[in-house]
Formats: C-alpha cells, structure tokens, sequence
C-alpha cells in the first residue's frame, strides 16, 4: 500500500492556502480519513471535526439523520454518501464535506452489497461522489483501500479536476 502522507500533505497544503476546512463522515473506513489528514502538522486551521458513524444509533445521535426521512436511500449508497456529506459540512460549518459509507467485510452487508464496496462523496462548492468495489473479503485491507481512494477523490477535487484523472 502507497503511503497516505503525501496525499494528506497536498490536501492540508491546498486547504491551508485557500482558507478552507474539512469535516469528514466515515463509515467503513473507520476514522482512517480523519487520522490521515490529523497526522499533518497544523490540522487545526483546516480540520473542523469528524464522526464515526458505522451504526444507525450513531448516525441519528452525531447527525441527527433518519433515513425514513429520505424516502428510497439506504446506507451504503451514493445518495447516502452525498447526504453524510452535506450533514457533516454543515454541521460543523466547513467549507468542504466528505462522506464514505460502505461494507468492509467480510461477507458484505445487509443490503446485498459485496465486502469491498464503498461510496464516496464530496459536498461543496463542488459535489462529487464515487463508488469503490475493491472486490476483497479482507477487512482491513478494505479499509485502507478506501481510505486510499477518499484522499484521492478528494486531493482531485480540491485540484479541480475529476478524479478519473487520478
């Protein structure tokens, strides 16, 4: 696995000089996200907060969702991701959000979805969101993997191009 650092440095670097600031809203990743970019010296000035929110009593406790407010959505979906996303940004009031939700493994989870499945999305002054199928049963590396490709996704937003350049 490529280290994360120099992802998380672009990032920091790209936040710091514009002025902006994160909150993220992991699932599966499990607060890889956070961590990443909390290891950069000077996380304060461009990382407003984080949850956690692998189960639905966090969800309804750190963001005040529920998801019979959302007709049709369901965890582990791009809308799901995109609505984590806006939450979180506005929530804590930052300029950028970024939401990832899906099944680490193994075995997948209880809407059909594989191990290895993701969904990533940025909520800001541009929206985007992703889905991942690493095609793994292996839990941790499926964590780091999406962890991997949340900076990623977001280091190409925040460039200004889509991350089907990466």
């Amino acid at each position: 696995m490529e280290p994360l650092q120099p992802m998380a440095e672009n990032i920091a670097r790209f936040l710091r000089e514009r002025g902006e600031t994160v909150a993220i809203c992991e699932t599966t990743a499990g607060g890889l996200v956070s961590a990443a970019l909390l290891s950069i010296p000077g996380a304060s000035r461009y990382y407003a907060g984080a949850a956690v929110t692998y189960t639905g009593v966090a969800r309804s406790t750190f963001l005040e969702i529920e998801l019979e407010d959302y007709p049709g959505v369901r965890s582990s979906s791009e809308p799901y991701a995109q609505i984590i996303a806006n939450t979180i940004r506005e929530r804590l009031g930052a300029t950028w959000g970024i939401g990832e939700t899906g099944a680490a493994g193994p075995g997948g989870n209880v809407y059909g979805d594989a191990s290895g499945h993701t969904c990533i999305a940025i909520s800001g002054p541009t929206e985007y969101v992703e889905t991942l199928e690493t095609g793994l049963e292996d839990r941790e590396e499926n964590m780091w993997l999406f962890t991997k490709r949340t900076l990623e996704v977001f280091e190409s937003v925040l460039r200004g191009s889509s991350s089907e350049e990466s």
